[in-house]
């Protein structure tokens, strides 16, 4: 028996993009026959929702109303519901897995770690990192960004993507030797597309999917078989020229072995 999670989800209470509340993500997934959902919202790198100039603590009791709201409604109709952030940092982005609250509000220099600091610190509070959809690039976009050195694994395949995006994610997990997720980058349920996880036990808390990202579990994605096989040798023009984030946290040309 699979156990099927959307790694990837916003709500319009926290992220300024999201369309839908938490409970009305929360009532979709549980009618799709998804086990449970993992709230993302955009932490305040990103478009989040909450006003910056309001106090930390309160900052981040916004922030996860979210969450809140969801786990609420999960609990009443038996849908399991965990919490997640994704951060950015100027469009190369970040889910986040197993931050608390209490710590959160215990670390207002949070919203400044560069990725190194981000990664090391998600390491010591016992959770972990994984780059969203590292292949998009969209018009608003100067660059894609890959940021290898400051994650533990990278989401192969996003249902907001093109199918190149995912195409060249999973080439590069694939030749890295990285552990890869799918989510649908969700803001607004019903969705038309869902991708997400699927899992041989049920997750009790966001630490047991923490220590499957960490010790290279096993991770079936939920993702139709098609969505990373090109019908044709694409032509990649300067659009989609990739970027490392290297060990300085500098932006430099990618090997041209990882993106081809």
């Amino acid at each position: 028996m699979a156990f099927l999670y959307e790694t990837h989800l916003h709500t319009c209470l926290a992220s300024k993009c999201g369309v839908s509340t938490g409970k009305e993500h929360a009532r979709f997934y549980r009618d799709i026959g998804y086990t449970g959902i993992i709230m993302t919202d955009h932490f305040f790198g990103g478009n989040t929702a909450v006003d910056r100039e309001l106090p930390w603590e309160q900052r981040i009791d916004l922030f996860w109303r979210g969450y809140e709201d969801a786990k609420e409604e999960g609990d009443r109709i038996g849908l399991d519901v965990f919490f997640g952030l994704e951060q950015n940092f100027g469009w190369d982005e970040y889910l986040i897995y197993g931050l608390s609250k209490s710590y959160m509000k215990a670390h207002p220099e949070m919203e400044h770690w560069t990725r190194r600091q981000q990664l090391e610190e998600v390491h010591k509070a016992g959770g972990c990192v994984i780059q969203a959809h590292p292949f998009r690039m969209r018009g608003y976009m100067d660059d894609i960004k890959l940021g290898y050195l400051y994650c533990d694994g990278i989401e192969a395949a996003n249902a907001g993507n093109d199918a190149l995006d995912d195409a060249r994610a999973m080439k590069l997990g694939r030749e890295r030797g990285m552990i890869m997720t799918a989510g649908s980058d969700n803001h607004h349920s019903p969705a038309s597309t869902v991708y997400g996880v699927a899992l041989e036990k049920r997750l009790t808390s966001i630490h047991d999917y923490v220590k499957i990202i960490m010790e290279h579990g096993v991770i079936h994605l939920h993702v139709p078989e098609e969505r990373f096989i090109l019908k044709e040798k694409p032509v990649l023009d300067d659009r989609h020229r990739a970027y490392l984030v290297d060990e300085n946290e500098r932006i430099v040309p990618a090997p041209s072995e990882w993106i081809d």
